[in-house]
């Protein structure tokens, strides 16, 4: 039997197929878009049983080829680029496809995990997964949202488990590929290398210079929790993804700036210090973001644990020191590493 991951070569989608194969499942059928073609490096120390285009994929599932040979699908395929604006192209990938999968799968009792977004709560302060503490800002948001909105129609009739998981901030390795909508935190990484000092928006929305918050979670814990469901199938439901914690990024930066400082040995030091020494600085506050932008995101994580999750989620001083050890081993920057401030 097959598990299959949509948008395997994809950040979260790799991770997935690595924790996997970390309990020895190999049997995964890996689909993906490789027209950047870059993203191939994220499976490439991973063990897979196939690779089909995401186009290819679906024409096979409808015409059940994969028909008795599945036994999960998690779905982690979609255009995340938050800035697009082609709403068409938007829904087509991220909302029709989900739907195409979510009935084949209904209809054979199939688990299905798909991976839904905080970005569904747009500028809110409530992080409820609820119909209330949601107004998207975005068409990409929208995207997630409409499809969580037939998911909750269709639980109370489900007869296999459908779990949606609203990731917040993710950060980890194997989003070099992401360009300018990868995490900060690569972006920091990178700015720090290249020019000794990480940059920041200054204050907006009632909040100073560094200081709006969002809850920053390392992707080896969205791995463990993706695991968790696939290994209780009678948990349903769409849940949040977060810490729990909201960090500024303030603090995320003196988290980057001190982990890659202890690469050289070097100490760690305050966010005082830090921008003392201008290892920190802030620019404007970008015109095009300008009503557009989450300045505050925290998870609430109540579902989530009444559903039995109960291990601990990493902060951002912990997760980003791990992150920084990891890019220091791999050394694979993207193309415009440095263009992303928060």
């Amino acid at each position: 039997m097959y598990t299959i991951v949509t948008g395997a070569a994809g950040f979260i989608g790799s991770n997935l197929v690595k924790a996997l194969n970390e309990r020895g499942v190999t049997e995964i059928v890996a689909v993906d878009n490789l027209k950047r073609a870059e993203k191939f490096r994220n499976l490439v120390d991973c063990e897979i049983a196939d690779y089909l285009d995401k186009e290819d994929f679906l024409a096979r599932l409808l015409a059940g080829r994969f028909d008795g040979g599945v036994d999960a699908v998690l779905h982690q395929g979609a255009c995340s680029d938050t800035m697009e604006t082609d709403g068409r192209y938007m829904m087509e990938n991220n909302f029709r496809y989900s739907l195409a999968l979510l009935d084949w799968c209904a209809q054979r009792k199939i688990q299905f995990l798909y991976a839904s977004s905080a970005a569904t709560y747009g500028g809110g302060h409530r992080f409820r997964e609820e119909r209330a503490c949601e107004a998207p800002l975005n068409v990409y948001g929208y995207s997630k949202f409409l499809f969580d909105q037939i998911v909750r129609r269709r639980l109370p009739e489900a007869s296999a488990q459908i779990a949606g998981f609203r990731y917040f901030n993710v950060y980890g390795p194997r989003e070099a590929h992401k360009g300018r909508m990868a995490s900060v935190a690569f972006h920091h990484y990178n700015q720090f290398r290249a020019e000794g000092k990480v940059r920041l928006f200054e204050g907006r929305d009632g909040y100073g210079d560094g200081e709006q918050k969002r809850d920053f979670v390392y992707v080896g814990d969205v791995a463990r929790v993706n695991l968790h469901f696939l290994d209780h199938p009678e948990k349903s439901g769409i849940f949040n993804v977060g810490t729990g914690r909201a960090q500024s990024f303030n603090e995320l930066a003196a988290a980057g700036v001190n982990s890659c400082r202890a690469l050289r040995d070097e100490p760690a030091e305050t966010l005082d210090a830090l921008l003392a020494r201008g290892f920190i600085e802030y620019v404007p506050f970008p015109d095009a973001l300008k009503g557009k932008y989450q300045s505050f995101t925290q998870a609430d994580l109540s579902r989530l644990r009444e559903a039995g999750y109960d291990a601990p989620f990493a902060g951002v001083e912990e997760g980003v020191a791990q992150y920084v050890r990891w890019l220091d081993g791999h050394d694979a920057p993207a193309k415009d590493a440095g263009a992303r401030h928060v």
